[in-house]
């Protein structure tokens, strides 16, 4: 059904509206016309939305378009696991990576689940297999295993339970066990002693050897010259990021937590030291906040496009649809399971 030009004209505007504040995007300027162009991917996405009873599920770094043309949730991983529990959509499109799509698969089973590309993956999720914890496990038969959400469905199914990088700190404070596995962030696990230790909480972290690609590369130095750079400047960081990292900036929290923070502090500047699209978020959302460089892009993030979400709508190959198997989906669900109730105000 091709939309008239009034609807497109509206459509524009409408997108125009948040899209206009985005300025971290160099690879194209939001004005009308460029609105205009994509006004139309955006009506017939929304249209099929519609017939199908289907959902898009939008993690924090994706294509603005994607996040404020079509998606109905937008977020971090937990907040999308919790739309994703609550839905009762037929289908739920992911736009994010691999393992999220996973994760709605597990926690909503009689839903289809389709991603726009197979190939987004992540670094985290894929330095390390259910079979290598497995062997990992036999290592510290008296750890309990908690698991990062950034992981595969099959590490979550050899796991305890899932944390998050907003309710990692108290999850782990909780548990009675003083030995603790944690995959695959080895960064993150360095930065989850140094935390547990600020509350005085005892426990012996045990990590596996992952790092996030993107949040591994920012260095001290780079904050040194921000901050002699932009007097005032409020740095803002992911655990993702290095220790040395994280003790050299301001606020340290998941993509939620970095949010709501930069939109309680007053400051001349922020420097995000993350993925470009929550700086695109906030650019959007607290437009009177001034951000100068850092971000970095993933190149997994980014292979979601309009273009291939609404191709999944209209005719997904099998590579696209997420499917588990039930004995395998019935353990990782128990282990997030765990999590929303050892984190139920998160």
């Amino acid at each position: 059904m091709t939309a008239t030009a009034h609807e497109l004209d509206a459509e524009a505007e409408r997108l125009l509206t948040s899209l206009m504040h985005v300025e971290c995007d160099a690879r194209r300027q939001w004005n009308l016309a460029t609105c205009r162009e994509i006004a139309p991917l955006t009506l017939e996405i929304n249209r099929l939305k519609r017939e199908q009873g289907a959902i898009v599920l939008a993690h924090s770094y994706v294509e603005p378009e994607i996040i404020y043309g079509v998606a109905d949730a937008k977020g971090d991983s937990y907040f999308l696991s919790l739309q994703a529990k609550q839905a009762r959509a037929k289908k739920i499109v992911f736009a994010g990576v691999v393992f999220m799509a996973e994760t709605a698969k597990i926690l909503c089973p009689d839903a289809t689940v389709v991603v726009p590309d197979r190939g987004s993956g992540c670094s985290l999720a894929d330095s390390i297999t259910g079979e290598q914890l497995r062997r990992l496990k036999g290592l510290y038969p008296d750890a309990v295993v908690v698991c990062y959400i950034n992981s595969t469905a099959a590490v979550k199914a050899e796991s305890d339970v899932c944390v998050t990088s907003g309710n990692v700190y108290d999850i782990i404070a909780r548990l009675p066990q003083r030995r603790i596995l944690f995959v695959p962030d080895r960064l993150m696990a360095e930065n989850i002693r140094t935390e547990l230790k600020r509350r005085g909480v005892d426990k012996e972290i045990i990590s596996s050897d992952g790092t996030c690609m993107v949040h591994e590369e920012f260095t001290p130095a780079q904050i040194a010259e921000a901050r002699a750079r932009f007097p005032g400047l409020k740095v803002v960081v992911h655990p993702e990021c290095t220790a040395e990292v994280a003790a050299a900036a301001d606020f340290v929290g998941s993509t939620g937590a970095m949010m709501k923070y930069v939109r309680a502090t007053t400051a001349p500047y922020f420097l995000m030291l993350t993925e470009c699209g929550l700086v695109g978020r906030l650019e959007v959302e607290s437009p009177e906040k001034h951000f100068v460089g850092g971000c970095r892009l993933c190149p997994y993030m980014k292979l979601n496009s309009l273009e291939k979400i609404r191709d999944v709508l209209v005719a997904p190959r099998p590579d696209q649809i997420v499917t588990l198997d039930e004995a395998l989906r019935q353990r990782a669900a128990r282990c997030i399971d765990r999590m929303f109730e050892l984190a139920p105000s998160d």
